[in-house]
């Protein structure tokens, strides 16, 4: 598989489901017109990344994971021959989940993924945190891959994506809604580099409220034959404004690539990482509104 092409979909939301449905097929018909494996959407597409602490407007809003809206991306990607990861907020209880989904080519959903690391210092203490980190192999026109996902705050925790590689993701795929700047894009940066994957990040545009643009991939690679010393990771990104930027992952160079560094699973001593799973949180990072 020499390389898998991501259409990264820094669109903005309708008004709508009806809206969001509607748009989001017609830039999945143009992401693949381009070429693309995968159409990847920004963070809870169907709302627009609509969020409040009101539990009961959030349920007003959430739809079931078996909805129309779903089953249509399912219908397309199968039309299409092209993977689509859609994202929703999901009707859930107690309350509902940021989620992703991945349907492959032949429109079966292979991934379902709710946000773990939820924004419980803001409106996000209405939903319900999802439970694990999941890993698919993704059966492409080009290929069989393994892929991982992270919604947004997921990325700011090294143990998302590190658990995301140790399950065997080749690439990692990044719904988002937030301002991307250094230290955002810094952390992706490092993702990628320590782990020795592919991460594709989409965003809202400019004009998405607390959002910018600035959609990313990285592919990880930080050392090549080719290039003298350290080489940057970055593939590609997007700009502020709307429309599909396509991320062309080399998935061969990073297979072969990962065989030979010494990053990811190579050196580690999980013996001497206890303290990374103990539940005690002293000063000065206790914070009234975590939740347990």
């Amino acid at each position: 598989m020499k390389s898998l092409k991501i259409a990264m979909l820094q669109i903005m939301p309708g008004t709508s489901l009806k809206e969001n449905l509607q748009k989001g097929l017609e830039y999945c018909r143009k992401a693949k017109a381009m070429g693309a494996d995968i159409a990847l959407f920004p963070e809870m597409w169907s709302c627009g990344y609509y969020v409040t602490p009101n539990i009961d407007v959030m349920k007003g809003i959430a739809i079931p994971i078996d909805s129309d809206f779903m089953s249509t991306f399912a219908d397309a990607a199968k039309e299409l021959e092209m993977a689509i990861g859609i994202t929703l907020l999901e009707q859930y209880e107690p309350s509902p989940r940021n989620t992703f989904c991945l349907f492959d080519r032949f429109g079966k959903r292979v991934l379902t993924y709710a946000k773990v690391h939820t924004c419980d210092f803001g409106d996000e203490c209405s939903l319900t945190p999802g439970d694990d980190f999941y890993v698919a192999e993704l059966d492409t026109a080009s290929g069989k891959v393994k892929v991982g996902a992270m919604i947004c705050y997921d990325r700011e925790f090294p143990e998302s994506s590190r658990i995301l590689m140790l399950k065997g993701a080749e690439v990692i795929l990044v719904p988002n809604a937030c301002p991307m700047e250094i230290n955002r894009l810094s952390q992706l940066r490092a993702r990628a580099y320590e782990n020795m994957v592919g991460i594709v990040t989409v965003n809202y545009p400019k004009g998405q409220p607390d959002c910018n643009g600035h959609s990313t991939a990285f592919d990880g690679i930080a050392y090549s034959d080719d290039e003298a010393g350290s080489r940057d990771t970055l593939i590609i990104e997007a700009g502020q404004r709307e429309g599909i930027y396509m991320a062309d992952l080399p998935i061969d160079a990073i297979r072969e690539y990962r065989k030979c560094e010494v990053h990811g699973n190579a050196y580690r001593r999980p013996e001497k990482y206890g303290i990374l799973t103990e539940n005690k949180i002293e000063e000065p990072f206790i914070r009234a509104d975590r939740r347990e």
